[in-house]
């Protein structure tokens, strides 16, 4: 029965792909802050799961339950670095410390995990890595700098750790998820309001993306990016970033808004 931990698991794309794997069979380590969100789903999916709450924006516990987690249930087949912050501000509006903050949980975190994990996979020339990205990682997005550089950054750590692995039991997948209805998506759009050509692009579901990542870790694929449609900002970079530049809203800084109310 393989072991599968799941960061960021208490919602959203993180609760999708917990409930798949345990569907499938697997036990699963689920960590996130929100203790009452994955104490709900400890009720609801019994000794099939296992609850690790931990701040992972903070480096002192970042990779400070995996010796438990293993002790428990195994060693790790599967890392899934799902955990992410969102930030949609103007730049000049993100301070110092909250940067600092997204930078550890989206792309500081992931590596150290996958530093911490990859030594006992090697040993045992077995397991797999899925590194949650973004679209934004292959179209950064205004209004999102810091975020878009955090996944554009965990997209090419993984892009490069599948191909040194290639030769190993090891396999690494790198998500690209576009549009999903999730918790940080619905609060992003509250924040900036989709225009009316975002509001026309596919938008996915987080049950369907977990099921593909899934598949794509037993068929051994390189990535998923969902919805299928968004393919496109992979093989067409300059074609996507002319659209995301003209297309996607941009918020307005504090001093933008304080000058536009005087």
């Amino acid at each position: 029965m393989a072991h599968v931990v799941v960061t960021g698991a208490s919602s959203g794309i993180g609760e999708a792909l917990v409930r798949e794997w345990v569907a499938a069979g697997a036990r699963v380590t689920m960590v996130a802050r929100r203790q009452a969100l994955l104490d709900a789903l400890k009720a609801e999916l019994g000794d099939a799961v296992r609850v690790v709450v931990a701040d992972l924006g903070d480096p002192a516990q970042a990779t400070s339950w995996i010796d438990g987690a293993v002790a428990e249930l195994g060693p790790i087949d599967v890392l899934v670095n799902n955990a992410g912050v969102q930030i949609v501000a103007a730049t000049t509006d993100v301070d110092v410390a909250a940067m600092r903050s997204l930078m550890e949980v989206d792309l500081l975190t992931p590596l150290a995990l996958i530093g911490a994990v990859l030594p006992s996979m090697l040993a045992r020339n077995a397991g797999a890595i899925v590194n949650v990205s973004s679209l934004a990682g292959l179209a950064p997005t205004p209004g999102m700098t810091h975020y878009s550089a955090a996944k554009a950054g965990i997209a090419a750590a993984s892009e490069c750790l599948r191909g040194e692995l290639r030769r190993t039991g090891v396999h690494v997948v790198t998500v690209y998820p576009g549009p999903v209805d999730t918790p940080m998506a619905r609060a992003a759009y509250a924040i900036v309001p989709p225009t009316f050509a975002v509001r026309m692009l596919p938008e996915g579901t987080p049950a369907q993306l977990a099921k593909r990542v899934r598949a794509a870790v037993e068929r051994r694929r390189a990535r998923v990016i969902y919805p299928r449609a968004y393919a496109v900002a992979r093989h067409t970079p300059a074609v996507t970033r002319m659209m995301m530049d003209a297309f996607t809203p941009v918020p307005a800084s504090a001093a933008a808004r304080e000058g536009k109310g005087s």
